[in-house]
């Protein structure tokens, strides 16, 4: 009788956030992983709602930030625009995220993927032991940069050096209102959703 040989669980990175806007940055960060790790897919999960930004400035309706982030990612082999959060609705933890995307598909090998700032914070997440239990941590940092590491549950992480992009989210924010250019800083499609949207204008300076 033959064998039937067991089936590898599919790898893939959860690289969340606000994304208001999507930025090169993050592409790298993306795609190095993407590479590094020799993920199937990164899913770039846009927080429904980010309750650790709430109350701290304006933040645009998760509808528009997912639009562009599917419009950044649009053409890019292995990364996806994850709306799961948007689907889950309410105040967005990781934890919740994962446990969905488990339930969702069985064999499944998931990597959280954060900064090195974001990674520095994670006893402050909700329900961080679960994150650890449900996937492996992957740091990302920058040339010549050692961050404090968290010890998660798991006792595994890994660090990924990406190159260093001095760009920002708010800062692009801040260059619309202000009517400076974002063109070298996002990708040619999340400039035309920006603009057709009449995003990030008439707004006073970002956090």
């Amino acid at each position: 009788m033959m064998s039937v040989q067991a089936k590898s669980p599919r790898r893939v990175g959860v690289f969340g956030g606000t994304f208001d806007p999507p930025h090169l940055g993050h592409l790298v960060v993306a795609i190095n992983v993407l590479h590094e790790l020799q993920l199937d897919e990164v899913l770039l999960m846009v927080a429904n709602d980010p309750w650790q930004k709430q109350g701290t400035r304006e933040i645009s309706p998760a509808t528009d930030r997912l639009a562009l982030v599917e419009a950044a990612v649009n053409g890019i082999s292995g990364l996806t625009a994850g709306s799961v959060e948007l689907e889950l609705g309410g105040p967005s933890y990781t934890a919740n995220t994962l446990e969905y995307l488990h339930a969702k598909e069985e064999l499944l090998e998931i990597f959280t993927i954060v900064g090195a700032d974001a990674a520095n914070g994670l006893l402050t997440w909700n329900r961080h032991e679960r994150v650890s239990e449900l996937s492996t941590l992957v740091v990302v940092d920058r040339p010549g940069v050692e961050s404090a590491l968290p010890d998660p549950a798991n006792g595994h992480w890994h660090r990924v050096e990406i190159p260093h992009l001095e760009v920002s989210s708010s800062d692009l924010r801040d260059r619309v209102n202000d009517g400076r250019p974002l063109d070298f800083l996002v990708t040619p499609p999340v400039l035309a959703e920006i603009e057709a949207r009449a995003m990030y204008r008439n707004r006073g300076a970002s956090a």
